[in-house]
């Protein structure tokens, strides 16, 4: 069995920095400074996200796959797409070794380009990731060092790769009530126990109350969440695929996302305060399946 490892990647090569960790039974996690992208996790020996074949790992853009972090701003607004943090180089603190498992830390904070946006706060984000045999924890420190109020939202865009999307469904949302950003409807509420994609969807589900589990191919990845209170869930289809230049045109086919984070409300930190927000993804066999 290889043994447990920590390895910082240079970019000597001209490729981006990024720390690579080896964990016990086939488990790793990959995370590129830029952005803080987790690009991939592997457990099981197996690889659970999704990283398109046409996604830029030179920095141009942010990543698409992986799990990007969204912050401060969730789509559309005065910021670019899903604000800065996403395609900014954070700085890469520490990794140990803790039991079985293996940690890294990651810091993001301000600078004259985000004081000069329209969100020009002095923050610090601390940046946690945590990987053993089978689970994955990310988890945000987010910490407000300015003198002044301020609010932001923010996601875990989590990218899973699956065997084939008409065979995976997604559990835990059933009776929660979900803003349908395709069909411009709000207050929906969702009658499925087990949540089936088969059009372009991209939905954002409120309080959602307890865990969720992306299940496919007789096992599941169970989501659970804290302090983050929506799940979005999303997946191009085929039209919208075909017009994203960083995604293959039939690869909506072996993905899906099923993003936690607090997106249809703000989060509002006064001076010195801080809130902690993550997730811990874990590999389990499969409940019945409901399809």
């Amino acid at each position: 069995m290889p043994a447990k490892s920590i390895e910082k990647i240079n970019g000597a090569d001209g490729s981006l920095e990024r720390v690579l960790l080896r964990g016990q039974n086939g488990s790793s996690v990959e995370v590129y400074l830029f952005g803080a992208t987790i690009t991939s996790w592997k457990s099981q020996g197996k690889e659970r996200l999704f990283l398109s074949e046409k996604a830029k790992l030179d920095g141009s853009k942010a990543v698409r796959g992986g799990i990007p972090l969204v912050f401060p701003q969730f789509g559309p607004g005065e910021l670019p797409q899903h604000g800065f943090a996403r395609t900014r180089k954070w700085t890469f603190v520490d990794a140990i070794e803790h039991g079985a498992g293996m940690v890294a830390h990651f810091e993001l904070k301000e600078n004259e380009d985000t004081l000069a946006s329209k969100w020009p706060y002095k923050f610090v984000l601390h940046y946690t990731v945590d990987l053993t045999a089978t689970t994955l924890s990310t988890v945000i420190k987010y910490e407000n060092t300015d003198t002044r109020e301020f609010s932001f939202t923010s996601l875990m865009h989590t990218y899973f790769r699956v065997p084939d999307i008409k065979d995976t469904q997604v559990t835990g949302l059933q009776n929660v009530l979900y803003a349908d950003k395709i069909a411009g409807t709000q207050d929906e509420r969702e009658g499925r126990e087990a949540v089936t994609v088969a059009a372009n969807e991209d939905r954002v589900y409120t309080d959602v109350p307890g865990v969720v589990s992306v299940q496919y191919g007789g096992e599941r990845v169970s989501i659970t969440r804290f302090n983050f209170k929506d799940i979005v869930l999303w997946n191009p289809w085929a039209e919208k695929a075909a017009e994203m230049s960083d995604f293959g045109d039939s690869e909506y086919n072996s993905m899906i996302c099923v993003e936690v984070g607090t997106v249809a409300s703000k989060v509002t930190l006064r001076p010195g305060q801080t809130v902690s927000c993550g997730q811990i993804l874990a590999v389990e066999p499969a409940a019945n399946s409901q399809l």
